[in-house]
């Protein structure tokens, strides 16, 4: 039967005994996407930039990390993925980073002409493209409906095979700290589409009985929720969300996401164009008790230092006066493992630093 969503008290008892989370969603700067990342070829070179980068990770304070799995490779690689897997849990964890698993995705390209089929082996990229891709999920298709794997029957029974087989194994595993379900359900104008996969991938992870919190983060904003976002809010442990809007709307949004009574994990935000940055933002999780997961962390052959591609759509069409394309969109690194900007990382040790020290003063009284 497995179990049911946990109540307010169950959520916050879980998030009480817990240390403030905070880190970064992760990709190898050497991989160009999570195929490259996640398949046989080149991992061993993979992982050891994964060991490195994430003891930079840990130097700075962070303490997790939120990684999105591929169902091809799963799919195409099965057994040798369970390994490699589990070989990157023990990375991470060798440099005390607890990992947010992600399995959905609805920031996804339509099937057109311009479609290019996932693939295992070498991985191709575009240079100078946010994400490595010119037809991008990021405002390339604004009118058509973005394609999904679970939209097809035989490719759907595999990936939820998946999400069955990962989360009964390490269900209890403590090197796991959040199940995060699906990406974005309802983006790229999915919305009432994607709502029976959102509830089946909640209903396939409460079978398995898992002792880390579910949830799925909405993202459009919190007066303008779509029918696959409220499927995923109703059914979450912990209420995620994304934002990359500027402080004041962030603080909208929280106290707005408050009103449901249950922790706040903000996993996706940092957004310099959009004036959403570590300066302002990282202070403010911490003081309002969110956890967090900044896009990006060395920058690399992902690019998602770039601008969106709605972001250069705007500024062709002279709309984009406050966006401000002279700074990095993403990743606190540079590829030599340098700051982007240093004085982001002081606050980042600064304020990590508070909340492990306030931590410690819990566990001793």
């Amino acid at each position: 039967m497995g179990r049911e969503r946990w109540s307010c008290e169950k959520a916050w008892e879980w998030y009480n005994n817990t240390p403030w989370l905070r880190g970064c969603n992760f990709l190898p700067s050497d991989c160009c996407n999570r195929i490259a990342f996640w398949q046989e070829l080149d991992f061993e070179k993979h992982l050891e930039t994964c060991d490195r980068e994430l003891a930079l990770a840990s130097s700075i304070g962070y303490n997790t990390i939120r990684v999105i799995l591929e169902h091809i490779v799963y799919a195409e690689e099965h057994d040798s993925f369970m390994v490699r897997f589990e070989r990157f849990l023990e990375v991470a964890a060798k440099n005390n980073i607890a990992v947010m698993v992600c399995f959905g995705n609805d920031c996804t390209v339509p099937k057109n002409a311009a479609y290019r089929a996932p693939h295992i082996g070498v991985q191709e990229y575009d240079w100078g493209y946010h994400g490595g891709r010119k037809n991008s999920p990021h405002g390339s298709h604004p009118d058509a409906v973005g394609f999904s794997i679970l939209d097809e029957e035989d490719t759907a029974e595999v990936f939820f095979n998946m999400v069955r087989e990962i989360i009964s194994k390490y269900k209890d595993d403590k090197r796991i700290c959040v199940w995060d379900l699906f990406n974005e359900p309802g983006n790229n104008n999915r919305h009432e589409i994607s709502v029976p996969h959102v509830q089946k991938i909640f209903d396939v992870a409460r079978s398995c009985d898992p002792s880390q919190p579910l949830t799925s983060g909405v993202w459009t904003g919190c007066r303008n929720f779509k029918a696959a976002e409220k499927t995923a809010l109703e059914n979450s442990d912990v209420v995620s969300f994304h934002c990359y809007g500027s402080y004041r709307a962030n603080i909208i949004y929280i106290a707005q996401l408050k009103k449901h009574n249950r922790p706040l994990l903000n996993t996706e935000w940092l957004h310099r164009p959009f004036h959403d940055t570590v300066e302002e933002m990282f202070p403010l999780f911490y003081l309002e008790k969110v956890s967090c997961w900044n896009w990006g962390f060395v920058a690399g052959l992902s690019q998602t230092y770039e601008p969106w591609e709605s972001m250069w759509r705007r500024i062709e069409a002279g709309e984009g006066a406050n966006i401000d394309v002279t700074k990095w969109q993403h990743d606190l690194f540079r590829p030599s493992l340098h700051p982007y900007d240093p004085k982001e990382i002081e606050i980042i040790k600064q304020f990590c630093q508070y909340a492990d020290e306030e931590w410690a003063e819990k566990q001793n009284q």
